[in-house]
């Protein structure tokens, strides 16, 4: 069996950027080829064209291209028949492509196409409060509805998609998983006290809340640190930059105690996170967030929002904590009371690991992945 993905992003140097759902591609893919499925990753709106082969899975770069007019609909109309010359070449059986922005809208290939719910505009501008661009609306509606199944990270973030897009599809949940062997717990000296972000600068992940909790933390534990790791964006509401208003929040004191890492390579993260007490992931905004089960797979306590797909992912008490991240106090009495508790911490930090490695682990989730791919290709291809 032959599997395409069609993505915007996946990590790798040959690439422009990458976040969660890339990673969460890359780390479907690899468990995929494992189970000797061939996997080809069409990653589209690139530099330049590309086309080689990485850790037993085919990479199919697609540069972008300009056009007079209408270019959302004629770049996707190219990407189609660029995918489909692949398909027809190397006997891919069915395609995958994920909701954000409607990438996959008005592409048409004598496969089955499915979407894999990460979280679409929409959805993210719903839990943000704001209007969504009709344009990007429509793209993603159109993308939905022409889809031949729909599955999803998470059951909140599929249901919530069904009421925005007024979809009636059955939409069936498989959760991110991650290596449990590649994250894993190191041994790293901790840096005492230093608490830890990482994941893009903006309003969504609860960055702001996170300048007056920390705020909060330093007036009763002064010796403390905040490490933020990732890349600072123009904040949707203010049209500035995110970090620039985080650090207006911060008091002078606990301005002193952050440091700040635009951006380390991926295979480097595992480090900070061995390295620091506490990882704080406050966000507003998620849909099965890879940073959440990176944090739980390498033995660190997490303290993270309380919203939707948290109940799908974390045991309040057990794994962590879930916390309204606009409930400064709260929440600061938590992070106080881990930095305080290095047992309890310890304790929360085992029982997350051996949760992601009973329910999330990659392999779980790609024979799930593979057991819904076989019900959606015809019994002749299979045969």
């Amino acid at each position: 069996m032959t599997i395409g993905f069609l993505t915007p992003e996946y990590p790798h140097p040959n690439f422009s950027r990458s976040g969660g759902l890339g990673t969460s591609i890359k780390n479907l893919a690899k468990g995929l080829v494992t189970h000797g499925v061939k996997v080809t990753v069409f990653v589209v709106g690139q530099q330049k064209d590309a086309d080689f082969n990485k850790e037993g899975i085919h990479l199919v770069s697609i540069a972008k291209q300009k056009h007079f007019a209408f270019n959302w609909y004629l770049e996707r109309k190219r990407h189609q028949r660029i995918i489909q010359k692949h398909i027809d070449k190397q006997g891919i059986k069915l395609l995958e492509a994920p909701d954000w922005t409607g990438i996959s809208a008005f592409m048409k290939f004598n496969i089955p196409l499915i979407i894999r719910l990460n979280g679409s505009d929409g959805y993210f501008c719903h839990l943000e409060g704001r209007k969504q661009k009709w344009k990007h609306r429509f793209l993603e509606r159109t993308a939905l509805k022409n889809a031949d199944a729909i599955v999803s990270v998470s059951t909140f973030t599929g249901e919530l998609t069904k009421e925005i897009f007024g979809l009636k599809t059955v939409i069936r949940t498989i959760h991110n998983g991650i290596d449990i062997d590649e994250f894993k717990p190191l041994n790293l000296n901790i840096n005492q006290g230093q608490l830890l972000y990482f994941g893009t600068i903006i309003r969504k992940k609860g960055v702001l809340e996170l300048a007056q909790i920390f705020n909060r933390v330093v007036v009763k534990l002064p010796q403390c640190s905040l490490l933020l790791i990732g890349k600072d964006v123009v904040d949707i509401f203010k049209n500035t930059s995110s970090l620039s208003l985080f650090e207006e929040l911060l008091t002078p004191e606990a301005k002193k105690r952050l440091t700040y890492l635009e951006e380390v390579p991926y295979g480097e993260i595992k480090n900070y996170i061995a390295k620091a007490e506490v990882v704080l992931l406050p966000s507003f905004a998620e849909a099965f967030p890879m940073t959440w089960l990176e944090t739980l797979a390498m033995e660190k306590p997490l303290i993270s929002s309380n919203i939707g797909w948290a109940n799908e992912l974390m045991l309040n008490g057990v794994t962590g904590y879930t916390i309204d991240p606009k409930d400064h106090k709260l929440f600061s009495e938590k992070v106080i009371e881990l930095l305080e508790n290095r047992t309890l911490a310890k304790s929360f930090g085992k029982s997350g690991r051996q949760h992601v490695i009973e329910n999330f682990s990659k392999n779980s989730v790609v024979l799930k992945s593979i057991e819904f791919y076989k019900s959606k290709i015809s019994v002749d291809d299979k045969i």
